[in-house]
C-alpha cells in the first residue's frame, strides 16, 4: 500500500516552511491528493523532492517599509517575494523583514543579511525593488553580496520616482525627530509637513 506524507511533513523533511510546501501543491509544483481541507503527498513524490533538494538554490526574502502605518505594505511584499521564490523553485531558508528607512545604514535586517552572506546560509537575495534594500549606494552593497557569493534578484525592476523616495524618506526623517523631540510622534508637524510638501510640489 503507497505511502503518503503531510505537508507539514514533508516541509520537515525538504527543511522548508509549510506555507512553501501548500504553494507548491496549489501551483502544481508537487502532485498531492486532496482529502477535506487537507492534502497528502504520496512517498515516491516526496522521494523526488529528496532527490533535487540538494540543486535547489536558497533563497532569503527580504521586505521593509519605512513607517509602522505601513505594516500591510510589508506583508504584501513578504508574499510577493513569497510566490516569485516559489515560481524560481528556490528554497526559502529564511525571511527578514523591518520597519526603517532606507537611509539607516545601522538596520538590523540589513546586518543580519550580510552576516548570513559571510556564512555562506544562502545564494539569491529576493527583494521587490532596489529602494527595500537601500535608497543610495545600492551598487555598493551588490558588489559586497557578490563578494560573498549572493546574487540580488529584483523581483520588480522600478517602485517609486526619485521625487516621490525622496518626500518618503523627509517625511520618516521628520516623523523621527518629532517623536524625539516631544517623547511620541506629534501629528500636527508631520501633517504640516506633508502639505507643505504638496503645495510644494503643485507649484
Amino acid at each position: 500500500m503507497p505511502k503518503f506524507y503531510k505537508p507539514s511533513e514533508v516541509a520537515e523533511l525538504l527543511n522548508y516552511n509549510k506555507v512553501t510546501i501548500i504553494r507548491w501543491i496549489h501551483a502544481g509544483k508537487i502532485k498531492a491528493i486532496k482529502i477535506g481541507r487537507d492534502y497528502r503527498i504520496p512517498e515516491e513524490e516526496v522521494q523526488k523532492l529528496l532527490g533535487k533538494k540538494q540543486e535547489t538554490t536558497r533563497a532569503v526574502l527580504y521586505a521593509r517599509v519605512s513607517g509602522r502605518d505601513q505594516k500591510e505594505d510589508l506583508e504584501t511584499q513578504l508574499k510577493t517575494l513569497e510566490q516569485y521564490a516559489v515560481s524560481k523553485g528556490y528554497q526559502i531558508v529564511d525571511e527578514v523583514k523591518e520597519i526603517a528607512s532606507g537611509l539607516n545604514e545601522n538596520r538590523k535586517g540589513l546586518k543580519k543579511l550580510i552576516n548570513l552572506a559571510k556564512n555562506k546560509e544562502y545564494d539569491v537575495l529576493i527583494i521587490t525593488h532596489p529602494d527595500r534594500l537601500t535608497r543610495f549606494g545600492f551598487k555598493y552593497l551588490e558588489e559586497l553580496f557578490t563578494a560573498y557569493n549572493v546574487r540580488i534578484e529584483t523581483v520588480f525592476k522600478k517602485d517609486k520616482t526619485p521625487k516621490e523616495e525622496l518626500v518618503e524618506d523627509l517625511i520618516t526623517i521628520i516623523t523621527s525627530f518629532a517623536g524625539r523631540l516631544y517623547g511620541r510622534k506629534n501629528k500636527k508637524l508631520v501633517q504640516g509637513f506633508k502639505k507643505l510638501l504638496t503645495e510644494v510640489e503643485n507649484e
